[in-house]
């Protein structure tokens, strides 16, 4: 599957932001501070559905970036945390948004593009889940190494 350099030199952003979700979910979790924009917006149950969710995908996208049995398997689970990321980025999103206006341009313009590099990067997930089935109804299995 590769050396931690081999898996990480082209995706270090989303390396560094599944490190750091369940870093700030623990946080939000564990220190009772949430955004007031979370707190204004959000029911109780979504708000600590929304910290747990922070944790999970980061613990899931880590696991799938370097999952060590199939590849296939590693990216349907980096799928999953890339798709649940995203859309725990737009709803933080749409709640600073609605609470602080126009003040929030620039806490909504940066989670915002997380959100839209989660999506963007599902979607390079997808095309290779698809390639990786092409390849297998073809009989060929692309994880093998040539010999050298």
């Amino acid at each position: 599957m590769g050396t931690f350099h081999e898996r990480t030199s082209q995706r270090v952003y989303e390396l560094a932001v599944l490190a750091t979700a369940p870093i700030c979910g623990v946080m939000l979790a564990a220190l009772h501070v949430r955004p007031q924009s979370i707190e204004l917006t959000m029911p109780y149950v979504i708000r600590v559905s929304w910290e747990f969710g922070l944790i999970v995908v980061g613990v899931a996208g880590l696991l799938g970036m370097f999952w060590p049995g199939q590849l296939g398997t590693g990216l349907g689970i980096e799928l999953a945390a890339v798709l649940m990321l995203g859309a725990i980025a737009a709803m933080y999103v749409v709640s600073v948004l609605v609470v602080a206006g126009e003040q929030a341009v620039v806490a909504a313009s940066f989670v915002g593009a997380v959100a839209l590099g989660s999506w963007l990067r599902s979607f390079e997930i997808m095309r290779s889940l698809r390639w990786l089935i092409r390849m297998h109804h073809a009989g060929v299995d692309p994880c093998v190494k040539a010999p050298t």
